[in-house]
């Protein structure tokens, strides 16, 4: 399975991102897709993941309400909305994918980071 971030840049504090996530390859194995962030200095925290269907989720704490991940499966893409953003919000995004369930750590795919820099 191969991940492709992009949609990442530079925002003023209280603006709107959205990162998307293509994926290719053996795709039908993956049952969770998520999204992960690494603020300079820092571990790599989960964010949001969604089952393969899409009517399952969950978030982190800081960024439920605020962000919404979502997935469009004719085009086997996933989607992070940022909303109400905030300076630490700052950092890499990484897309992932899981061929379990309801995972917030070891996921089986990583795709290449997309830098997310909220500015106050």
């Amino acid at each position: 399975v191969q991940l492709q971030a992009s949609g990442g840049g530079l925002v003023q504090a209280g603006g709107s991102l959205r990162l998307s996530c293509a994926a290719s390859g053996r795709t039908s194995m993956i049952v969770t897709w998520g999204w992960f962030r690494q603020a300079p200095g820092k571990e790599r925290e989960f964010v949001a993941a969604i089952n393969r269907s899409g009517v399952r989720k969950y978030y982190q704490d800081s960024v439920n309400v605020r962000f919404t991940i979502s997935r469009d499966n004719t085009k086997n893409t996933v989607y992070l909305q940022m909303n109400s953003l905030k300076p630490e919000d700052t950092g890499v995004y990484y897309c992932a994918a899981d061929r379990r369930w309801g995972s917030r750590y070891e996921f089986d795919y990583w795709g290449q980071g997309t830098q997310v820099t909220v500015s106050s």
